[in-house]
């Protein structure tokens, strides 16, 4: 049956909806070729791994990087396990500094469920280290309020420089300086890994590896792991894939536009970085930047709720590459649908607080990549977020309304009409279900820490595969819990991911149907 309220618009509804159906299958193809790129780039670069220097070399080379790596920890019950990680990272002593940076509001009210705070494990683990390591690693304490930025900042001032580097302090062009979170298991060859790219030539002033949610797998429910498995996708098929292409990106403008001469050619070039170029994406730990360069941003961002992305966006204004690195990290993902939702939300807010920086910095420097920046963010991020769950579904089932309503009048049309949803839709399943789990299980031999990844029975491989959307639909919740608490408030207000109360991975009736019984 028809809508004859339709007919005066039905040939722009058909063409919008054709268009959104064909963006989104677009967008899955995308995915799909980012995730090959980057589990390519992890296997070649672990291939090599028997190639990096010894520790024996690199202190012998005059050259070698000094780093300095931070790791801002508020209510952290298992921060003495992150010590230890960070102490275990192969690197001669005497050039690498490790920082934990606590608050002093937590050591004057600690969380409840703790038996201490964070900076009283901190020292407590100080306490029982030999005094080589003890010099290696130490503790501050950021005396006033602020967010991670506020406390990674606290380490880089000058006073604080001087007593964690020494005389590396004077040559911040020699110092990387690294970030980890409190949840972290870092790959033990990490630095190793950047001072070799930096001996051979091929250095870099900014590194971003790669990071995985999947440290508590083992903990995790059924739904959990599902989560799991699509955050760690987000890392891998576009953070890192999109780091790993930016070069070839910015090489192919170079070749298009020396081709073209004279004016033509200045004016291709904004053209093609307003259209060809992407943004880079900073993940706000596995990060690791040269000191003078983060000197001369002023330190990490401290203007928003998150300091990642800002990171990024300042970093590719100037110009600046950020260099992909192969080696894993793992972190945890948080373990219940509520936290998962805090988190989303948490990010979501530093994408609003992106904003004024992006316009700030295009009336600044009104480049066509700039303003590529900025109408990208607002486009793919601030806008696409809160409604993307919603206006897929809505564009395919009107895309095969439309196709089946006037496939008499237009027959030429109903086949590309049919086989853009159903694209869309098989695509969904493929890239979101199967090569999304497929390739972030693939990564399994080269985790930091020994994690089986596999399905317990073909049970939960199904429920992996059809829910794969089961972790989009709670970053949506989280999107508009903080656009409803913007509009009532004036302002949502983040807050950190706990992982002091920690709740085993339950399941629901759906797991326990398919993953007990048809697992059998």
């Amino acid at each position: 049956m028809r809508w004859t309220w339709f007919e005066p618009y039905a040939g722009w509804l058909f063409l919008a909806t054709l268009l959104f159906n064909l963006r989104a299958a677009w967008k899955l193809a995308i995915d799909w070729a980012g995730m090959l790129t980057t589990v390519r780039f992890v296997r070649a670069g672990y291939a090599r791994r028997g190639e990096l220097p010894s520790e024996e070399t690199l202190r012998a080379r005059a050259g070698a990087p000094v780093f300095l790596t931070l790791v801002a920890a508020y209510q952290e019950p298992g921060i003495a396990a992150t010590m230890r990680g960070l102490l275990a990272l192969r690197y001669p002593g005497e050039r690498a500094r490790y920082v934990v940076v606590t608050k002093a509001g937590e050591d004057a009210l600690p969380h409840p469920a703790m038996p201490e705070s964070t900076g009283t494990l901190c020292q407590q683990f100080l306490g029982d280290l030999p005094a080589y390591d003890a010099k290696r690693l130490v503790h501050l304490v950021l005396p006033g309020p602020g967010r991670k930025a506020e406390q990674l900042n606290w380490a880089l001032r000058p006073d604080a420089l001087a007593q964690v580097l020494e005389a590396d302090a004077a040559d911040p062009s020699r110092v990387f300086v690294g970030v980890f979170d409190a949840d972290s298991v870092p790959d033990p060859d990490t630095l190793r890994w950047i001072a070799g790219e930096e001996l051979a030539g091929r250095g870099a002033l900014a590194y971003q590896g790669v990071t995985l949610s999947l440290a508590n797998w083992g903990a995790l429910g059924i739904r959990g792991r599902i989560c799991a498995i699509q955050q760690s996708s987000i890392f891998t098929r576009v953070s890192l894939a999109r780091l790993i292409n930016e070069v070839r990106r910015i090489r192919l403008i170079d070749r298009v536009t020396a081709r073209i001469p004279g004016r033509a050619g200045r004016w291709a070039r904004p053209a093609l970085e307003f259209c060809v170029r992407r943004s880079q994406i900073c993940l706000g730990h596995h990060q690791f930047i040269r000191l003078d360069v983060l000197q001369d941003l002023g330190g990490f961002p401290t203007g928003g709720a998150t300091e990642d992305s800002t990171l990024g966006y300042l970093l590719g204004a100037r110009r600046i590459l950020i260099r992909p690195m192969p080696m894993i990290e793992l972190t945890d993902l948080p373990e219940t649908k509520e936290k998962i939702v805090r988190q989303n939300a948490r990010w979501y807010q530093g994408v609003l607080d992106d904003v004024a920086y992006l316009w700030a910095t295009w009336r600044a420097a009104p480049t066509a990549f700039n303003l590529a920046q900025l109408i990208r963010h607002v486009v793919n991020k601030v806008v696409e977020w809160p409604i993307a769950a919603f206006v897929y579904p809505a564009m395919g089932y009107l895309g095969w309304h439309f196709a089946y309503a006037y496939r008499q009048d237009q027959p030429l049309l109903f086949f590309v009409a049919v086989a853009a949803p159903t694209l869309s839709l098989g695509l969904t399943i493929w890239v979101g279900g199967v090569v999304t789990q497929r390739e972030v299980q693939a990564m399994e031999p080269y985790l930091p820490r020994p994690t089986p990844l596999g399905w317990r029975n073909w049970g939960e491989w199904l429920l992996a595969t059809f829910r794969c959307q089961t972790y989009w639909l709670l970053a949506t919740r989280a999107a508009w819990r903080v656009l409803w608490q913007t509009a009532r408030a004036g302002r949502y207000e983040p807050s950190k991911t706990d992982r002091v109360t920690r709740v085993a991975g339950g399941q629901g009736w759906l797991d326990r149907v398919v993953g007990d019984r048809l697992g059998r």
